[in-house]
């Protein structure tokens, strides 16, 4: 039998090296670009000893050193996996000059869309998927339904093939490698830390729905489901690609140094070995969490995940395609959401450069923050803004939302610990954590219902409730790091920045319809930069100090990193919508805007007869 194997093995890579020597390539390359994939993939620690197996001679001959029965077998797998990896690069290659020629047969036409680059890429790609997708539906009749499917099913699909293709080399869910035989791989579970952080899971996940009534009171009645509904659709979407790809790309290891930070590509996104949770399973990852099973690391992290994106949808409420959103929630939350959790606590780029964001002023507020901001931008002003005023239709649901999310927050902030704390010489505490949400909430409400209070004569129950959001907003980064009056400093000029921001906004007649990123992008900016001011070791062994304690780099760090999250947000997000836009519109007709969103985009009505009410006001109104 293990003869067999051995010139099974050796008949395929005699072929594979056929077919290196007709495309002109040398081995050595080859063998390179083999364990660069395997890097990539989370498997280098299987495939190096399996290269290693064999010597290459003059004449392109290969020998086999002695190996047993399932070295041999584990060996052709790996090939075999790496190999068409590397032939579907080869198919990239071949694409590359698809579009080359179909861009030149453009040219010939006459037939140019657009004279910059970007564009032209973007429809070269159209071009490309719709081609196909029109040639298959002529034969199966069902043009509109292939056209999708290739045009987006296609590169979730790659996303799932790399994952299946790291599968067998890596761990299955659960069954995770075995431990010594006189060691427990469970001992390290500290009972408490894991009730914790199951506690705080939920309540991160509860600030979802918060999110809902809090966004949904603030828009017209005509428009409050759709609302809703975009922050609860992402309960379920995100949730799902967290299990698939999310979670290993945030998280999962490529190259670790010996002070397990991440090196190469590994500083800005994740491999994908733990693909479908691969390798998740109940006993701890000593690097995230050694007191509390891996899994629930994992979903108290799918919680983040979750809501970051929701945030978004405050921006371009009321008149934005909630199919297009639906695609947006996808690749947002792919390729913007995962390599800056990945940069911040994945032991990457950022986390390595000292920046400090205990629960997500970065990966969470500033990066929905500037989202919104360029989505406000790209989808354009609602059609009867600056016309006529546009007030909040439920203020009850507003106040509702905000007491949900402050509850939440405990878990947001305190579970951000991975676990209760004991000593704050070497570790994160819960309870600093949690003591410093409360004192910067209270703080920033106080501070706005004041602003309003001198500047325009009353204090709205809009205003409290904004400015509590704020401030939780705020301190969202600095919460494990400073002490409670540092926390009250924190919450109260985050406020009023905040303040003077959504004035600004209105000023300048600028549609963010629900304020996201005068309150989560400025106030997740503040946040991040005062926490370089006020944060001390004497609360937290593991974080720095700050300014006011001596360290005037720390300031430096907190800046960059704010100003890396502004990049790699504001042009994923310009990018992401630019291309949904080539396939889809990205917000409703106007007479849908004008109709509401909740009939004409969901079927159905939030309060009965006063969205008929609407409708036929607004009949009359166009006849008139």
């Amino acid at each position: 039998m293990g003869l067999c194997s051995n010139n099974a093995l050796r008949a395929f890579v005699t072929y594979y090296t056929t077919c290196i020597n007709r495309w002109n390539h040398n081995l050595l390359h080859r063998i390179r670009s083999i364990e660069s994939i395997a890097c990539f993939m989370g498997c280098t620690t299987k495939i190096q000893p399996c290269l290693s197996m064999f010597t290459l001679d003059e004449s392109y001959g290969w020998q086999s050193s002695n190996s047993d029965k399932s070295q041999a077998i584990e060996c052709f797998l790996t090939l075999l996996m790496c190999c068409l990896l590397h032939c579907f690069c080869v198919s990239c290659e071949d694409f590359r000059l698809k579009m080359a020629k179909l861009k030149h047969q453009r040219k010939i036409r006459g037939d140019r869309r657009s004279s910059s680059r970007f564009s032209n890429l973007v429809s070269s790609f159209k071009q490309f998927y719709l081609h196909f997708a029109d040639r298959g539906s002529r034969r199966a009749g069902q043009k509109s339904w292939l056209k999708w499917a290739i045009a987006f099913c296609v590169p979730l699909a790659f996303l799932a093939v790399l994952g299946v293709l790291g599968g067998p080399l890596a761990d299955m869910a659960i069954a995770q490698a075995p431990a010594a035989a006189d060691k427990n791989p469970y001992a390290g579970i500290d009972t408490g830390d894991t009730a914790w952080m199951l506690t705080c899971t939920a309540l991160v996940l509860f600030m979802t729905p918060g999110l809902a009534f809090f966004y949904g009171g603030l828009v017209r009645s005509r428009n409050v489901l759709n609302t809703m509904m975009m922050s609860f659709v992402s309960m379920g979407i995100v949730a799902v690609i967290w299990i698939f790809w999310g979670y290993s790309l945030s998280f999962a290891h490529v190259a670790l140094d010996k002070d397990n930070w991440e090196t190469g590509i590994g500083q800005f996104i994740g491999s994908l070995q733990w693909f479908g949770l691969n390798g998740v399973g109940l006993t701890p990852e000593p690097i995230y969490g050694a007191t509390i099973p891996h899994q629930l690391f994992m979903a108290y992290q799918m919680m983040f995940a979750i809501i970051t994106v929701a945030l978004v949808s405050g921006a371009i409420a009321e008149r934005m395609s909630f199919k297009a959103y639906v695609w947006f929630l996808i690749l947002w939350s792919t390729f913007i959401y995962c390599p800056l959790a990945h940069m911040v606590w994945g032991r990457g780029y950022l986390g390595h450069l000292g920046a400090l964001d205990f629960a997500g002023g970065t990966v969470v507020h500033i990066s929905s923050g500037i989202s919104a901001l360029v989505a406000a931008q790209m989808i354009g002003k609602r059609k009867d803004y600056t016309i006529k005023p546009i007030i909040p239709h439920n203020v009850p649901y507003v106040l509702l939302g905000v007491g949900i999310l402050w509850f939440g927050w405990f878990g947001f902030n305190g579970g951000s610990a991975i676990g209760i704390g004991k000593d704050i010489g070497v570790g994160p505490s819960a309870t600093v954590a949690f003591v410093a949400t409360t004192v910067a909430a209270s703080a920033a409400g106080l501070a706005w219902a004041l602003a309003e209070w001198f500047g325009r004569g009353k204090p709205t129950a809009v205003g409290i409730g904004t400015g509590f959001v704020a401030g939780l907003v705020g301190i969202t980064p600095a919460a494990g790091f400073v002490t409670p009056v540092s926390a009250i400093l924190i919450g109260a000029i985050t406020s009023i920045c905040c303040f003077f921001a959504v004035n600004f906004k209105a000023k300048i007649q600028f549609d963010d319809a629900l304020d996201t990123y005068p309150v989560h992008g400025v106030g997740g900016t503040v946040g991040a930069i005062l926490t370089g001011v006020f944060a001390t070791k004497s609360v937290n062994g593991l974080g720095a100090d700050g300014l006011l304690f001596g360290n005037f780099n720390q300031l430096l760090i907190q800046i960059w990193a704010v100003l890396i999250a502004y990049v790699i947000a504001g042009v994923g997000t310009f990018i992401i919508l630019k291309v949904i836009e080539q396939f889809m519109p990205l917000r409703v007709k106007d007479n849908v805007e004008d109709e509401g969103l909740d009939v004409h985009e969901h079927g159905e009505e939030a309060y009965g007869e006063s969205i008929a009410t609407e409708l036929a006001f607004s009949s009359r109104t166009t006849e008139i």
